[in-house]
């Protein structure tokens, strides 16, 4: 049998308590990543679901709607709130401007409103 351990008593137990140092390191190495994995899970899960319309909204008294955006848009402002479906529909009705990068009024397919406004 092949052993690449040092035969005497004091190196051998100098290498159980160097292993062992290591094996804590290790130890600890892994309750880190493993707190780390369970925050961003729990991150995950407690994420709050994205809007599927947004109105962003004025500054000052009553804070006016401005313009209906597609809740996943990349052009919303930071002033904004969620609306529903139906909500978004009866603002850009109302003439609202849509927003022309998501263009909500045509994911809502409501026609003509570009015409109209011209």
């Amino acid at each position: 049998m092949f052993d690449d351990l040092p035969p005497d008593l004091e190196r051998l137990r100098t290498l159980r308590v160097w292993h062992a140092l290591w094996l804590n390191r290790i130890d600890a190495k892994i309750a880190l990543l493993e707190r780390y994995e369970a925050e961003a899970d729990h991150g995950r899960r407690a994420r709050p679901q994205t809007p599927e319309w947004v109105v962003e909204v004025g500054i000052g008294t009553g804070k006016p709607p401005l313009q209906v955006h597609a809740g996943t848009c990349h052009m919303i402002g930071s002033r904004r709130r969620p609306v529903s479906c139906d909500e978004a529909r009866r603002l850009l009705a109302d003439g609202l401007r849509a927003c022309t990068h998501c263009q909500p009024d045509t994911q809502l397919h409501i026609i003509d409103l570009a015409d109209a406004r011209l």
